[in-house]
């Protein structure tokens, strides 16, 4: 009896409704839902200009209409309207508590002994399920779909993909040198191939051949076939040379490892990041950080709801005159500079030796010192 007295005890610590009341949901629903409403009004607008913008290009290319609407669209609104849910956030914040402020609700919420700290549970609890929305989304769901977005823009908007790569050197395996003079991905196919082997920074083995074919019918990854081969298996004073025409090996690479294309690091889920990243480490490969910042970017960017969330609430929850265009300009502004200075800090990894994480939370940190300032001068 003790050990269930117990037990239901824990439960009523972690029960929500312990937690969420009556004017939590009331401030959910209005925060989720204006969110939802900003990010079908602002999208839907975003089609608009699109279709006027790219119509001439489908009809020259001949773009199917189910292709239009399944492969482009479908994955155009998620991938945008995860990009800019930031802005979305603010938006709803500030358009949902304005209205609460103007219409004195707020001032009876507070009236009746709710304080500060207490009205930003409902609105944290909800920047919560945006965040968890957008990190899952952003990590797991998006990247497929981009996949599927870019091959349209490669077949019926003319973007060009890089499909080549010349001069490729990557270390393949702990003292193992691959080097490709030339490789064309649409075929998989290298030309001037070489393989090193080293031991005690000593080479013991040289291979050369005309030409590398990878296996896409395989069962499992890195077997390619070497064409025109010569093999050289160098050990002290000995030497041994093999060759032939044709041979099956394996090598620790893909064509993914070879050629980079812009925006490639947007098509592969978090989970394939972060093992190409480690994989591309590994390898003494520096064409990662892009890689590195988009994996800490998506991290960085779940948390904005929060901060994003306290700036609009602080600057929207008293009643004042002039209605709330000008907190709608202020929540646009303060978003589109959040934006913009994830885009530059991005830039500073890659251009600079700026360390990727710290890239990637250069706009949290700086927006959540505002966020603090503008919650401390909330109350008054």
């Amino acid at each position: 009896m003790k050990r269930a007295a117990k037990y239901m005890g824990w439960l009523k610590y972690i029960n929500p409704k312990r937690y969420v009341k009556i004017l939590d949901w009331y401030i959910i629903k209005k925060f989720i839902g204006t969110y939802f409403y900003a990010i079908a009004l602002i999208i839907s607008i975003s089609i608009v200009f699109d279709i006027n913008e790219n119509l001439a290009k489908f009809t020259q290319y001949h773009a199917p209409l189910k292709a239009i609407v399944f492969d482009y669209y479908v994955n155009f609104v998620p991938y945008f309207a995860n990009l800019f849910s930031p802005l979305f956030v603010f938006i709803a914040v500030i358009f949902f508590t304005s209205k609460l402020a103007g219409n004195s609700e707020i001032i009876s919420m507070l009236a009746a002994g709710v304080s500060m700290r207490r009205l930003m549970r409902p609105y944290m609890i909800s920047a919560a399920l945006i965040s968890a929305l957008t990190f899952y989304l952003g990590s797991y769901v998006i990247p497929k779909g981009t996949v599927i977005r870019q091959n349209f823009e490669t077949l019926y908007k003319n973007k060009k993909k890089n499909t080549a790569a010349e001069n490729v050197q990557m270390q393949v395996g702990k003292g193992v040198i691959a080097y490709i003079q030339f490789y064309d991905n649409n075929r998989k196919k290298g030309y001037g191939f070489c393989l090193d082997k080293f031991e005690n920074k000593k080479v013991v083995s040289h291979m050369t051949a005309t030409e590398i074919q990878y296996d896409t019918i395989s069962d499992s990854k890195f077997h390619w076939q070497v064409i025109n081969w010569r093999i050289r298996d160098m050990r002290g004073m000995r030497e041994k040379i093999t060759n032939g025409d044709i041979l099956d090996t394996l090598v620790m690479m893909e064509p993914t490892d070879l050629v980079f294309s812009k925006g490639q690091q947007e098509t592969f889920t978090s989970p394939q990041l972060r093992d190409y990243i480690s994989k591309q480490i590994d390898r003494g490969s520096s064409n990662v950080v892009q890689y590195e910042v988009e994996y800490h970017k998506r991290i960085a960017s779940s948390f904005a709801s929060f901060i994003l969330t306290t700036i609009g609430l602080s600057l929207s929850s008293r009643k004042r005159k002039g209605g709330m265009g000008m907190y709608l300009g202020i929540g646009l502004a303060l978003s589109f500079a959040y934006i913009m200075l994830q885009t530059v800090s991005a830039t500073f990894a890659i251009q600079s030796d700026t360390p990727a994480i710290l890239a990637a939370w250069i706009p949290n940190i700086v927006f959540g010192i505002i966020a603090w300032f503008c919650y401390r001068k909330a109350p008054n």
